[in-house]
C-alpha cells in the first residue's frame, strides 16, 4: 500500500483587529442585526435535488450571513476563567461557490472565521483578511471574489463596531 504524500507551503496572512469603545454585548447585538443567520433549508433543498431553487434563494440573501457561532469565552471556565469571546463563521454558501468552483481548497477558509472579544472597557474583531489567506492559491478568479469579500467584511464589522 503506498504511504500517502504531505505537501506544505508558506504563505503571508494579514491579521485585521477592529476595535470598538462599546462594550461586548452592545457590539454582539449590532453585529447578528446586521448580519442574519443563514436559513438551513437552503441545505435542505440541496439535498433534495432543489439547486435552482436554493440558488435564487442565495441571490436574494445577503451578501454576508452567520453561518454559525461558538462561545468560545465559555471554554476558558475549564481552566477557571470568565472571558467574553464568540467564534462567527460569517460568509455566504455563493460567494464560496464562486471560489471553490476553480479552487475546491478554499472551502478551508470560506466560511471566514471572525472571533469577536471583550478589549479592556470595549470589544473587538479579529479575522484573517480574505485576500491574504484565499491569495495562497494564486487564482484570480478566486482573488476578484476574495476582494469583494474583504470590502464587504471590513464593513459590516467597522459599522457594528460603530
Amino acid at each position: 500500500m503506498p504511504s500517502p504524500t504531505i505537501e506544505t507551503r508558506p504563505f503571508t496572512n494579514e491579521h485585521v483587529t477592529i476595535r470598538s469603545p462599546k462594550a461586548f454585548a452592545e457590539t454582539k447585538a449590532a453585529l447578528e442585526s446586521l448580519l442574519p443567520r443563514i436559513d438551513d433549508g437552503i441545505f435542505t433543498l440541496l439535498r433534495y435535488g432543489e439547486a435552482d431553487r436554493a440558488l435564487r434563494e442565495l441571490e436574494a440573501s445577503a451578501n454576508l450571513l452567520i453561518f454559525s457561532f461558538r462561545d468560545h469565552g465559555a471554554l476558558l471556565a475549564v481552566v477557571g476563567q470568565k472571558r467574553r469571546s464568540i467564534q462567527y463563521d460569517i460568509g455566504n454558501p455563493l460567494t464560496a461557490s464562486k471560489m471553490t468552483r476553480h479552487q475546491l481548497s478554499a472551502g478551508i477558509y470560506a466560511p471566514i472565521r471572525v472571533l469577536l472579544r471583550e478589549d479592556g472597557g470595549g470589544s473587538a474583531f479579529e479575522y484573517d483578511r480574505p485576500t491574504s489567506v484565499f491569495g495562497q492559491f494564486g487564482d484570480p478568479h478566486v482573488d476578484v471574489v476574495a476582494q469583494r469579500l474583504d470590502r464587504d467584511l471590513q464593513a459590516a464589522l467597522e459599522a457594528a463596531a460603530s
